[in-house]
């Protein structure tokens, strides 16, 4: 990581109405709360994150990533979900944007466009270059990156955190387009 930039992937981020806040360990329970409904996860890669263990194992790599959220829907109070910073590559400026999901109670509730446009407002404050993977078959996913304007690279295979590989798609955003295309967000 860059010199002065220690905490730069676990700020706090808020807008009118969400809000990201540093995960912990002592969250695991409110957040598996969320993570425990089997509809979560019918479109992700790992359709069993649902199960507790399997959901514990998600949550570590979340802690050791150093760059995971919850998801706090401020008109509610109540927790939508989680998403993360990961894999920070200094020497290309980039970092990955991913891990996210939310209850079902938030599906099409315009909470994941706002979430990643707080995202990508901050994180290209530090970086030039922003990628998501995607699970290829994730089509809810898939849809959401291109309403949010990321170019689609093509298929690759993830190595989860103590979880099988998996065909994803990638996906990527510059800071110029960012920064310069008003109709990304």
């Amino acid at each position: 990581m860059k010199k002065g930039m220690e905490n730069f992937l676990q700020p706090t981020l808020e807008n009118e109405e969400v809000k990201l806040v540093p995960l912990q360990e002592i969250d695991f329970e409110m957040l598996y709360e969320v993570a425990s409904d089997p509809k979560v996860w019918e479109m992700h890669p790992n359709k069993n994150r649902y199960e507790r263990e399997v959901f514990k194992n998600f949550f570590e790599g979340a802690i050791l990533s150093g760059g995971a959220f919850l998801i706090f829907d401020k008109t509610s109070g109540e927790v939508a979900g989680s998403t993360r910073f990961y894999d920070f590559d200094e020497a290309e400026n980039s970092i990955f944007i991913g891990y996210t999901f939310y209850g079902t109670k938030f599906w099409g509730s315009k909470i994941n466009p706002k979430v990643k446009k707080l995202m990508l407002d901050y994180i290209f404050k530090y970086v030039r270059l922003v990628k998501f993977h995607v699970g290829a078959e994730n089509w809810r996913s898939r849809t959401a990156m291109e309403r949010l304007g990321a170019e689609l690279k093509g298929e690759i295979v993830v190595a989860y955190h103590g979880e099988p590989d998996r065909k994803n798609v990638e996906y990527w955003i510059s800071k110029e387009d960012w920064l310069t295309k008003p109709n990304l967000h």
